[in-house]
């Protein structure tokens, strides 16, 4: 029988309610008793008594610093509000929270053996490495900027950076020149970490020279530190890497105020540069706190693995975990190579507990089919995570027909804008097929309409109404903060709009249809891409779909561009099935006017498939920043398109 996306495919059973961070943090509050929750009373709580409910976080969570006498500063607007105007923390004290022998870094990675960084490790060369920043001359807000893959090294900079009150920016060695000075001239970094290559595919990628052009175009840096993950020298080099991280360590650490700089964080830039996005090591850590240890339960000795790069949001809320002591797994390289079972390979011999992942990712499995429950042992896991892009309820049938029956699958969704998310995981309720389970504690989320009426099963614009700690501090170089509120407040004055076209359920959950700026337009009707991406691949020999608007006589016409399996050919009877796929499953309006078949779709450096790039393309307009694509040739298949 044909599932519905309300099919509820898992529920979590008394016991492992009651044994839940939620259950234990509500019920004192009357919000959970005996293994039931009432998340959505509790939801409501956590917004209209906001202060008290971050306040609380910040003491169940075990936030090691100092609240202030006030915890919540309404301002003017929500732009100008502030959570613990007067507070003050070190956002690296937070993550060293133990001193022993246990691992705290797990990394694996194509090429070598798994290594281990223990927590005595990680603090020693963190603030071995901390001392050394200091003797450079780096002082609290000066910023550093990496060029590292997913390694301890990575963990071990951001960490040593935090511990002095300075700035961490890194993006991944695969980003090309022009697309790492579109981000590192912004900022003015004083000091350069960069690795001297890395392991892809089975492939090693020296990127020295490319790192050495970097340099001669940032003359602000003024100590350059070679990481030798590949054992290549480097030339100019100012410290080893080796020596940075056997410096005595610093002897005791200053706490900052709550909003000090900690992250900047770069949008995409497949429009133009990418915006700059600082977020503050307060509201990064609280997000993260709550998010971590309320949503996606992790407790003490839990291992979290997220498929991540150091180009990616995802790899600084991962890093965040260490807050909550569970040990960080990584890998870096590809997560098919050899095959399809490399993170299934660490996700069982490390005994991962928390498993994320991209929803790219799961489809990928699914088309191989690929099913790790019957070659792997997961029974560690409790949880698996997706995002990067909306994971289609196809994508929750995989997952408890081929991973693990018994998970808390949590779909989630946010973004580099807020370093954390606004719908997400809920380990004390049910999951249900095709939706993310709901809000995030104290995030006031709705959908609206265009007039700016709430809406419920009726897509519209994801809005949040009221502030939250992970709101960015500023973006880069706008002292007025004018492109901050054009950026989120113009929409609807006053209230965040995200840019996702989505739909909140009547169950409470929220169904994320894709980015409202690739929203499709055909006769008037606004259709998210995710629609359409649903239906047309559940079609066997369609392993990808991307769906843009063309301008066509005062109208929009649908383009389909698929990537079909190896071996299968668009004819005309496959070309029918998908028209009549989208008819059936969607609707008339769904039907695209052309489906043409290309070798590879563009996408960003996190794997996120640029609807936005195609657009351009074949209106014949320019591409802002076509080296923020991991693939930009493949835009050449479209430029030769005629339409």
């Amino acid at each position: 029988m044909k599932q519905s996306p309300m099919t509820e495919l898992w529920h979590p059973d008394a016991a492992r309610i009651r044994a839940s961070n939620l259950h234990r943090f509500l019920e004192p509050l009357g919000f959970a008793a005996n293994g039931v929750v009432d998340y959505r009373r509790a939801q409501r709580w956590s917004i209209d008594h906001a202060p008290e409910f971050w306040s609380r976080v910040w003491d169940c969570c075990g936030v090691r610093g100092d609240k202030g006498e006030v915890w919540f500063d309404p301002g003017e607007d929500m732009l100008s509000a502030r959570f613990f105007p007067d507070g003050r923390l070190n956002f690296a004290e937070n993550l060293l929270v133990q001193d022993n022998d246990t691992p705290a870094l797990i990394a694996w990675g194509e090429g070598r053996d798994p290594r281990q960084v223990c927590w005595r490790e990680l603090r020693s060369q963190a603030l071995g490495f901390a001392q050394t920043l200091t003797a450079c001359g780096v002082v609290p807000g000066d910023r550093v900027a990496a060029i590292l893959p997913n390694l301890p090294e990575a963990i071990i900079a951001m960490l040593g950076v935090a511990a002095i009150g300075a700035t961490f920016a890194s993006v991944s060695p695969d980003f090309g020149e022009s697309a790492v000075l579109d981000r590192f001239q912004q900022i003015a970094p004083k000091v350069l970490i960069a690795c001297d290559g890395y392991v892809y595919g089975g492939k090693c990628f020296d990127v020295r020279a490319k790192v050495a052009a970097i340099r001669a175009a940032l003359p602000t840096v003024a100590h350059f530190i070679h990481v030798p993950h590949l054992g290549l020298t480097s030339a100019g080099a100012s410290l080893a890497w080796s020596d940075v991280i056997a410096a005595t360590p610093l002897a005791s650490l200053e706490r900052f105020p709550f909003q000090q700089p900690l992250y900047l964080l770069f949008s995409s830039g497949t429009t133009g540069k990418p915006k700059c996005l600082v977020h503050g090591a307060g509201g990064t850590l609280l997000q993260h706190a709550k998010e971590h240890r309320l949503h996606a339960d992790l407790k003490p000795g839990d291992r979290m693995f997220y498929y991540t790069t150091c180009g990616w949001m995802m790899w600084n809320w991962l890093a965040s975990a260490l807050a909550a002591e569970a040990t960080l797994v990584l890998y870096d390289g590809a997560p098919f190579h050899p095959d399809g079972n490399i993170l299934f390979d660490l996700a069982a011999t490390e005994r991962v507990t928390f498993f994320g992942v991209s929803a790219k990712y799961l489809d990928a499995l699914n088309k191989a089919r690929l099913r790790p429950c019957a070659s792997h042992d997961l029974s560690a896991l409790r949880t698996i995570a997706s995002t990067g892009s909306p994971l289609l309820p196809e994508g929750f049938d995989y997952v408890y027909t081929s991973l693990k029956a018994d998970v808390h699958l949590a779909s989630i969704s946010g973004g580099t804008d807020i370093v954390s998310c606004f719908v997400l995981g809920n380990p004390c309720g049910p999951v249900h097929r095709g939706e993310i389970q709901g809000p995030g504690l104290g995030m006031a989320m709705e959908v609206r309409d265009g007039a700016g009426k709430r809406v419920v099963g009726t897509p519209g614009e994801l809005v949040c109404t009221r502030p939250f700690p992970s709101m960015p501090v500023a973006v880069w170089n706008d002292p007025g903060k004018a492109r901050y509120r054009t950026a989120y407040f113009e929409k609807f004055p006053g209230v965040w709009a995200h840019g996702d076209y989505a739909v909140e359920t009547a169950s409470g959950g929220f169904i994320i249809l894709g980015r409202s700026d690739a929203t499709l337009n055909p006769g008037g009707v606004r259709i998210g891409t995710a629609e359409i991406y649903r239906q047309v691949e559940q079609i066997d020999g369609v392993l990808e779909a991307l769906a843009v608007g063309r301008d066509s006589g005062g109208d929009q016409e649908v383009i389909l561009f698929v990537v079909l399996r190896h071996g299968v050919t668009l004819d005309d009877a496959l070309a029918a099935r998908i028209r009549q796929q989208l008819r059936d499953g969607a609707s008339p309006r769904h039907v695209p006017a052309r489906i043409i078949a290309v070798p590879d779709l563009p996408r960003t450096k996190s794997n996120k498939i640029s609807e936005l790039a195609v657009k351009q393309v074949i209106h014949g307009r320019p591409i802002g920043n076509a080296d923020a694509l991991a693939n930009p040739d493949v835009l050449d298949v479209f430029r030769e398109l005629r339409f």
